[in-house]
């Protein structure tokens, strides 16, 4: 099982989570490539410092939004889309080659993550991107989404990801942010929910029934409040369920 968050979210002076911590914690780091957060300084830092802690490296692509964290959906013909995921995953590329390691991976984030799980189009940009620039690099993405799908019918690797702070709908979807039950910093019942979440067990959705979420990976969020004691209960719950701990790529 592998265990991921979102890191380099910050921007020139302001910071966001604690992307040195994490990294002692998690096996895959999700780093912004400046579209939705982060800058070059940044990203060639924590690229750096996963480089040096073994930790392998993905690109986290999203909308150009900085002042809406990537949070935004915002309409864009495909054709620019691809383009301009390409260009993220470029430039985190280049700077984790600069650290000693490459981009291993790539993962949407916010809006477009959750767009990619219906808008066809959308998706079809993404996997195009990743296709183009090098088919090799697995997509990380929620079960049944038309991401997934699509980048299986383009013959590239998937990775099905749970979230283990997100509450679920029935449909296995995420509810959505500022909805009841839609973020969970509880950590006894994340680390609960995570093992369920890694073993096939089911979970209680937000309306109360039980949903079985698939995942080859879990994804503790970098700006979820007290995130890194999170991710360390999360990891030690895991462990202690008998999973062993590998990065996916």
């Amino acid at each position: 099982m592998d265990l991921n968050s979102d890191l380099g979210e910050g921007f020139g002076i302001w910071q966001l989570g604690d992307d040195l911590a994490l990294l002692k914690v998690v096996t895959s780091a999700n780093v912004a490539c400046g579209f939705h957060a982060g800058d070059p300084s940044i990203m060639r830092r924590v690229c750096a410092e996963a480089v040096a802690g073994g930790v392998v490296i993905g690109a986290q692509v999203g909308y150009r939004d900085l002042a809406g964290f990537g949070r935004r959906a915002i309409d864009m013909e495909p054709e620019q889309l691809r383009d301009e995921v390409i260009y993220q995953i470029a430039a985190l590329d280049g700077m984790a080659r600069v650290a000693g390691g490459r981009v291993r991976y790539v993962k949407p984030h916010g809006a477009l993550y959750n767009r990619a799980v219906h808008d066809v189009a959308q998706a079809r940009a993404v996997v195009a991107a990743v296709a183009a620039y090098d088919p090799t690099l697995p997509l990380l993405g929620l079960p049944g989404s038309q991401l997934l799908r699509q980048a299986t019918a383009a013959g590239l690797r998937v990775v099905p990801e749970a979230f283990a702070d997100r509450g679920y709908r029935a449909d296995g979807t995420l509810a959505p942010r500022g909805t009841p039950g839609a973020l969970i910093t509880d950590a006894d019942e994340v680390a609960r929910r995570c093992v369920a979440l890694a073993t096939g067990a089911p979970i209680t959705a937000v309306d109360g029934s039980a949903v079985t979420v698939g995942a080859r990976s879990v994804c503790v969020h970098g700006d979820t409040p007290g995130a890194v004691d999170l991710a360390r209960q999360v990891r030690a719950a895991l462990e202690g369920a008998g999973l062993h701990l590998t990065a996916f790529a």
